[in-house]
């Protein structure tokens, strides 16, 4: 996973995303290419060193089959949208902006396992279900169903877990980009209604270094790095530039 240094994630925050990770993209690889599904999950962080990632797959679908024992790639994502160079302050500084696209990902590679056993996949569901109807003024429970049903139900799944060997994420919030920019990117945002996005924005934004001279007993602020030279000709792509990976054909600056 290609990963710039100025979005890279630390431990805590990959916890805090597996730990909701919804649906996710289960990627696993045959002789004839990849196989990919949507796959509601749930972290276990008690099952082998680093957690595990327990869900279902239907019967019917062949990728329990191929996948079992192999190695399997599970894709979590989180808030993303589209950023408009219009909102930069930058813009109207120098014009040098191009479009963007911000987002959460984070890869866990490891290994699949495939349970098919009636109980473990009970207490797999009733997980998914509890977790994801806790919220509700009414949750639905798994023992609300009748029984018959539920085993019914329970026959045309099969259990499926991938067990962490890595991971591996990248959280693009345009953290690279000045405070003015960031400023125009929330409020753009929440104009167009995509508050999630705007929320994650907000919250890894880098600190803002205090202003004027330092008081008695302040920590002194480590040294900023030095900014691109803004007087090169809009041709050349500077660091910030390619960073931003632009989602438009031109121009031709954009990263891997």
């Amino acid at each position: 996973m290609y990963v710039p240094v100025p979005f890279s994630a630390d431990a805590a925050t990959i916890a805090e995303i597996l730990a909701h990770p919804g649906a996710a993209d289960l990627v696993t690889v045959t002789d004839t290419g990849p196989l990919a599904s949507v796959v509601p999950f749930v972290l276990d962080p008690t099952r082998g060193p680093r957690g595990a990632l327990l869900g279902h797959l239907a019967r019917g679908n062949d990728q329990w089959r191929t996948g079992r024992d192999g190695p399997a790639l599970v894709i979590v994502g989180g808030p993303d949208a589209y950023i408009s160079p219009s909102w930069y302050a930058a813009k109207a500084e120098h014009g040098r902006v191009v479009p963007t696209w911000d987002y959460i990902r984070v890869h866990v590679h490891g290994r699949l396992r495939v349970h098919d056993d009636p109980t473990w996949l009970a207490d797999v569901l009733r997980r998914l279900t509890d977790t994801h109807e806790a919220a509700h003024a009414e949750p639905w429970s798994v023992d609300d169903a009748p029984p018959d049903y539920l085993a019914g139900m329970l026959r045309a799944v099969v259990g499926v877990e991938v067990v962490i060997d890595r991971v591996e994420a990248a959280v693009k919030l345009s953290q690279n980009r000045p405070p003015a920019d960031v400023e125009g990117i929330l409020a753009g945002l929440r104009a167009r209604g995509e508050h999630a996005t705007a929320d994650a924005v907000a919250h890894h934004r880098p600190p803002t270094p205090p202003t004027g001279p330092r008081q008695p007993g302040q920590p002194r602020q480590p040294r900023q790095p030095r900014r691109p030279d803004r007087s090169i000709q809009p041709s050349q792509a500077t660091a910030q530039d390619a960073q931003d990976a632009p989602i438009t054909p031109t121009p031709p600056a954009a990263d891997g």
